[in-house]
């Protein structure tokens, strides 16, 4: 059984929604920051690769159980952008507004409801410090919209409208949207997993 986990991210929205997720499990969480872990580059080619690569230094590094995400925004009419360079595309000052300008100036005046499709993308990587990892991927889909709506969340919430949905992940009710969000969906899979027998 898994009694203290590291949630090895230093991004603070990530880490407190991954520990309400957790909350349920009994499982004491720590976040890479409170402990002073350096923060690993990211240098995978995709979602998997990156979350490896987080879980299994913060794991090394701690001697801890280590739980990383790696996620962020595609958007097939702009290539698939941001993708894996989401947090890149915030600049060094992790700007998501600026974030979110660049990805409606890649999209033009473009009203189409195709151009306008998006999913988010969350790959959850737990990592052993004795080298085993397991990962799990959730997605959920919806539509871009412009301006940008609502202050809760982070990163691309507010320009983010899920499917069956009229209001941004930005507007929405922090409850609702651990419920449906791609990293819940992630999160349904780990869970499903045995990961809680250690």
């Amino acid at each position: 059984m898994i009694e203290k986990l590291l949630i090895a991210s230093h991004n603070q929205g990530k880490v407190r929604e991954i520990a309400v997720l957790l909350a349920p499990f009994d499982i004491a969480t720590v976040g890479a920051a409170e402990l002073g872990l350096p923060e690993p580059e990211e240098t995978g080619d995709t979602f998997e690769a990156n979350a490896a690569l987080k879980a299994e230094a913060g794991a090394q590094a701690s001697g801890l159980v280590a739980l990383s995400d790696d996620s962020g925004l595609v958007v097939p009419a702009i290539n698939g952008d941001p993708g894996i360079y989401s947090a890149r595309w915030a600049g060094p000052a992790r700007d998501f507004n600026f974030a979110m300008e660049q990805v409606q100036k890649a999209l033009g005046t473009s009203k189409s409801p195709g151009d306008r499709a998006a999913h988010f993308v969350a790959v959850l990587a737990l990592a052993w410090p004795d080298g085993r990892t397991q990962m799990f991927r959730g997605e959920v889909y919806g539509r871009l919209t412009w301006p940008p709506r609502g202050d809760r969340g982070f990163g691309y919430d507010p320009m983010f409208v899920p499917g069956g949905y009229d209001i941004t992940f930005g507007e929405m009710d922090p409850d609702e949207k651990y419920r449906i969000s791609h990293r819940a969906r992630a999160f349904e899979k780990l869970v499903a997993s045995p990961f809680l027998k250690g």
